[in-house]
């Protein structure tokens, strides 16, 4: 399983301690695109970074591949989607994983993506 930004954005806040707790307990995965749209945001406050930066670093990082750019391409084609979450779909599809995010209609048209909401549980 892949997790999108905002799964890991909300576990490190206290008021998702369970999410934080589930991530821990499976060990998904991320994208080196997630890291960067975490790790980048210009506003990110040094603890907030901190906090971020110990939860990336015990998650496997998967990186992209010439098919993730082909398929995220199509997949750009056929919808206006960020080029984020295309990359991060296409990732998805490529490996087949499934895709927690908490942003589950912005993917739900493409039919070759398994989704997860990690916060309905």
């Amino acid at each position: 399983m892949l997790v999108d930004s905002n799964i890991l954005i909300y576990a490190t806040k206290p008021e998702h301690s369970k999410l934080h707790l589930w991530l821990v307990d499976i060990l998904p995965k991320i994208s080196v695109i997630s890291k960067v749209e975490i790790l980048g945001y210009h506003k990110l406050h040094p603890a907030e970074k901190d906090a971020l930066t110990e939860l990336l670093n015990s998650l496997e990082l998967i990186y992209l591949t010439p098919a993730c750019y082909e398929i995220a391409i199509q997949l750009r084609q056929q919808r206006k989607l960020t080029l984020g979450d295309a990359l991060i779909a296409a990732t998805c599809i490529e490996r087949g994983y499934a895709l927690a995010t908490c942003n589950t209609s912005d993917f739900t048209w493409i039919n070759e993506l398994k989704l997860f909401n990690p916060l309905e549980i």
